[in-house]
């Protein structure tokens, strides 16, 4: 395993981080994974080196976090994780328990850290930009949490570059602590962060998480599979041609390497520089061996050519822009792999 420092705190990360969206329970989703069945997988990670795992309340309602941290303090050191959870989504239909305000946030950490049973989260994120509460109710709550020592550190995820340089004026104006990860979505079939969030992050020395490295799996050429089959954001993200010619690309040059589809996607993540870690939501021991493969994964120019030729511009993808993707033309194909 590789480790990294996380932007400009001392913080050091693997840069695989366990993903656990499909931990939890069924009744959330189909296609999610018990304690039991979470386990051997929460288990293989650790012995391969990971000490980033990534929770959010909204996952399975809160029994993510609970089935996830039944697990790590049966097997794991508390001490030896960096454990990261999200705060922002809907927990019920009461109007205050959602959103970013300081009563939510407040309410959301108490109900977090009793649901993993743990004194603290290494980073409390916020899972997206509320536009409806002042910026500095928000920084000011998470804030107040650090110094509470409910937390260690503060990140953010999912959101438009102008809105983190607000985040970023209103923490430095009133000396509050600063956010050190972003955690974005980013593969070969959606690259607009590469435009303006990931240079902005490394100027502004914070670290940068992955997540959806796959694309919701169209990249490992599975469009058949029970997420796919049964996850409405699948179709609302990647349901153009151009994706699809993308996954299409990634196979090419899995084949003339003899991998698998799904190594050549996360090996395009991790041959960038600028990205702290990546997120692995593994479905068995065999898949987040696919992620440790890609890690030590060096690909060519022509490789990342064929995997970058079919790209073209489309809408960012956030709560602000669902179902408004644009069509989108390939560049020919070159080389070997005309």
């Amino acid at each position: 395993m590789q480790y990294v420092r996380l932007g400009q705190s001392g913080l050091k990360i693997s840069r695989l981080c366990l993903g656990t969206m499909n931990m939890g329970s069924k009744e959330w989703k189909p296609w999610i994974f018990d304690e039991k069945e979470s386990e051997p997988i929460i288990r293989h990670a650790l012995d391969n080196g990971v000490n980033f795992i990534d929770l959010a309340d909204f996952y399975s309602a809160g029994a993510g976090e609970e089935v996830v941290c039944n697990v790590l303090r049966r097997i794991g050191r508390r001490d030896e994780m960096v454990i990261t959870t999200k705060v922002g989504y809907a927990m019920s239909d009461d109007i205050n328990a959602q959103g970013h305000s300081r009563k939510h946030i407040f309410d959301a950490i108490d109900a977090s850290l009793t649901r993993m049973g743990m004194d603290y989260v290494d980073i409390y994120m916020l899972h997206y930009f509320d536009t409806e509460t002042p910026v500095e109710e928000t920084m000011g709550a998470l804030n107040d949490i650090v110094l509470a020592g409910k937390a260690r550190y503060i990140g953010i995820s999912t959101m438009t570059t102008g809105q983190l340089a607000k985040i970023l004026m209103v923490c430095d104006k009133n000396g509050w602590q600063r956010p050190i990860n972003m955690q974005l979505q980013l593969n070969c079939a959606y690259r607009e962060e590469e435009r303006e969030m990931i240079p902005f992050c490394m100027d502004q020395g914070i670290g940068v998480s992955v997540f959806s490295p796959l694309a919701r799996g169209i990249l490992t050429n599975d469009l058949q599979s029970n997420r796919n089959q049964t996850d409405f954001f699948t179709a609302e993200m990647y349901n153009d041609q151009a994706s699809k010619d993308i996954s299409y690309s990634v196979a090419k040059v899995a084949d003339a390497r003899g991998v698998l589809p799904a190594q050549i996607a996360q090996a395009w993540v991790l041959n960038k520089p600028e990205i702290s870690s990546m997120l692995v939501g593994a479905d068995t021991k065999e898949q987040f061996d696919s992620a440790l493969a890609a890690v030590e994964t060096k690909l060519t120019e022509e490789e990342i050519y064929e995997l970058e030729r079919n790209y073209t511009p489309c809408d960012l993808i956030n709560d602000y822009t669902a179902g408004k993707r644009i069509p989108r033309t390939a560049r020919p194909a070159k080389g070997d792999f005309a």
